[in-house]
């Protein structure tokens, strides 16, 4: 076997493996989960990309204050489970702060807490409510974006596919564009080029989603004025 692709939890089960080079996708952050030194030099048999930007953290925050302005107290879904969690959490923490909003936060591990994690959100006094991509919450998108329109909060998720299940915004990586670099660094590592002097690959473009369906839900309570000329996308 000449290379391993993989994505997402798969690729904790990669972490025995010494003796091939390992090419990832990582929603988290792979530092934290051990399969390389830093992003800029690996050090190891893995190398690939990752969607986790801490300053996206920061700026979910700020573009739902912006279309939510009565927006005071945030409930913050995140799986503790995720590579680099504790770094996403605190950067959220501090972005809430610095826009006077109380982050409420109600944390998971793994699927099996999901279900109470939601019970847990509906029994918060928030007023909208931001969630971390990664693995779990993404297969249960649709779910968290009925849930937050059942609940009456505005919803601010990590990539497209979530507005795409009703979710109302979300700001982030383009998830199939980034793929598109694994192709390269295949090439590279197949020519002869050691993962572990490849960088992991951080995105550099993002896209602002908004769905105007979902946002018709909330009325006037919403100002979309100041959102709809930057986003990248307005699905109907």
């Amino acid at each position: 076997m000449d290379l391993i692709v993989s994505s997402g939890p798969a690729t904790r089960a990669m972490i025995a493996v010494r003796d091939i080079p390992v090419l990832f996708a990582q929603s988290g952050d792979p530092v934290a989960l051990g399969i390389v030194k830093s992003l800029a030099q690996p050090g190891t048999n893995f190398t690939g990309t990752t969607f986790l930007s801490l300053a996206l953290a920061g700026k979910r925050v700020e573009l739902l204050k912006d279309i939510f302005p009565k927006l005071r107290r945030l409930a913050v879904l995140s799986n503790r489970d995720h590579p680099g969690e504790p770094s996403e959490w605190k950067a959220t923490q501090q972005a809430a702060s610095a826009l006077g909003i109380d982050a409420l936060y109600i944390p998971f591990s793994g699927q099996g807490e999901f279900e109470a994690a939601l019970k847990s959100v509906a029994e918060t006094p928030a007023d909208a409510l931001l969630v971390f991509p990664e693995p779990v919450t993404m297969v249960n998108r649709a779910t968290i974006a009925r849930f937050a329109a059942k609940q009456r909060l505005p919803s601010m998720f990590g990539w497209s596919e979530y507005c795409e299940a009703g979710g109302l915004l979300s700001y982030g990586a383009n998830q199939r564009a980034t793929y598109f670099l694994l192709a390269k660094y295949a090439d590279r590592i197949l020519r002869g080029e050691r993962p572990a002097d490849l960088p992991v690959v951080q995105p550099e473009k993002f896209e602002l989603v908004v769905n105007l369906k979902t946002a018709r839900l909330f009325g006037e309570d919403l100002d979309l004025s100041s959102i709809l000329f930057r986003a990248s996308r307005v699905l109907e």
